[in-house]
């Protein structure tokens, strides 16, 4: 039974910066690593009970559900910084009036993209090449997807109400239970039942629905300021338009990049369902080392849009400071890791010796490149918490769409259309972020703080 006043709130306004920050991202860190965990045995599988076709499939779509995903998440990430940011103005008001604003919104948002995202499948699809004897997989796979795609954007929502006010725990167990139920199913729907990837499918969007449940029940249960009351649901017009100001530029950002890597896919896919399964493995096993990036990020948002609410700037920027130092420790560890450790991390997914040799080529040539991540990562956070998402969303969509782009269509035209200078691409992306993040951040226009 969830007790009444289980959703404390964290004020990160006073104490250690670094605790604060690394108390805030453990949370963060182990729900992600349990939904990428969960991502990551819907892959083992398919790989392994299903077949190679399959699995390719299932990976190649990726970036299809990361396009709808990531325009919701980028409207999500700004409600949290409207509500963090009243929360460390001391607006409890105004934090209550956010949270009910946006899930007002999402409920709204739920019902838009099931539609789209299933009526794209087959443009989707046809726009990313998939061969032809993996698209049936891929079509079945992404309509039940899309036909449950709402609990995901509940639960995305209303976790990050939770944790804009500081927590993060909660999120983090409902994230564990909804894994350990996408597993069970996974191997009940699949091995048990034979259902394939429309197995792999429907145990997703059931442990998602799961999952959202969980936290609404909390929002309607506790006692803080971000308590949901069903009669106050409503959009409330100037928190919306706080909300939209902050998290469109996120939205049009990682919608962008998002549907820019599918295009990316597209050059993968012209070197055949080998290349595609191996690509697969790899962006399995990425995931894993982005995610302290990913986690401490998040809560870097947090910590800057509190700290910026009650007016400390120069704590703010100490925060990123040390961020930085703490991922590039970590990530250095990981890249060693994987480096001596690839052909055995990707058989984990896939046996084909093709396959294999494509993974392994990927895996040491590309992770190395997430250095240049762990730098991308905080800047970008510290734009978004401080109320500069546009300078963020400009940075990123000039990275990762356009150079990316450029350096693709060169690269495979005129140089070498071979798998590992059309993937390297990918990283490039994140060096060129670094640098204009790097340029943005310590030379004008400056972050509030600095002028």
């Amino acid at each position: 039974m969830i007790k009444k006043k289980a959703a404390s709130v964290t004020n990160m306004t006073k104490g250690s910066i670094l605790r604060h920050i690394t108390l805030f991202s453990l949370p963060l860190l182990a729900g992600n690593l349990f939904q990428q965990l969960y991502n990551t045995v819907d892959t083992w599988v398919v790989g392994n009970y299903v077949g190679s076709a399959a699995f390719s499939a299932v990976g190649t779509v990726t970036p299809i559900i990361n396009t709808l995903i990531g325009v919701f998440s980028g409207l999500s990430a700004g409600a949290g910084v409207v509500i963090s940011q009243r929360f460390g103005g001391g607006n409890m008001d105004g934090v209550r009036k956010a949270a009910h604003t946006a899930m007002a919104a999402t409920l709204i948002l739920g019902a838009v993209f099931t539609a789209v995202g299933m009526l794209m499948v087959p443009f989707m699809l046809r726009l990313i090449k998939m061969p032809a004897d993996v698209l049936p997989q891929g079509t079945v796979y992404l309509r039940i997807y899309f036909a449950g795609v709402a609990g995901q954007l509940l639960y995305n929502m209303g976790a990050g109400i939770l944790r804009a006010v500081g927590n993060s725990r909660q999120p983090f167990y409902f994230l564990v239970i909804c894994a350990l139920m996408n597993i069970a199913l996974d191997l009940l729907f699949v091995i048990g039942f034979h259902m394939g990837v429309a197995g792999v499918a429907w145990a997703t969007i059931l442990s998602q629905a799961v999952s959202a449940v969980l936290v609404i029940i909390v929002l309607l249960r506790t006692d803080s300021c971000v308590r949901l009351e069903p009669a106050q649901l409503r959009i409330h017009g100037i928190t919306l338009r706080a909300m939209v100001a902050m998290g469109l530029p996120t939205a049009l950002q990682m919608g962008i990049t998002s549907f820019s890597n599918i295009f990316v896919q597209a050059y993968i896919n012209h070197f055949g369902s080998a290349c595609m399964g191996g690509w697969t493995a790899y962006v399995k096993i990425e995931q894993f080392v982005l995610l302290p990036g990913q986690s401490v990020s998040l809560a870097l948002m947090t910590f800057v849009g509190q700290n910026i609410g009650a007016g400390q700037w120069k704590r703010a920027k100490q925060g990123v400071h040390r961020s930085i130092l703490l991922l590039v420790l970590i990530d250095i560890a990981a890249i060693l890791l994987i480096w001596f450790s690839a052909p055995a991390l990707v058989h984990f997914f896939i046996q084909e010796e093709a396959v294999l040799g494509y993974g392994v080529l990927f895996l040491r040539w590309v992770i190395p490149c997430t250095i240049f991540f762990c730098l991308c990562q905080p800047y970008s956070a510290a734009l978004r918490g401080s109320g500069r998402p546009i300078a963020a969303m400009l940075i990123s969509l000039f990275s990762y769409v356009a150079f990316r782009h450029i350096y693709l269509y060169i690269m495979s035209t005129f140089i070498a259309n071979e798998p590992l200078p059309v993937v390297m691409g990918y990283p490039l992306g994140w060096v060129m972020a670094s640098l204009l993040y790097l340029l943005v951040y310590y030379h004008p226009p400056k972050l509030p703080e600095q002028r």
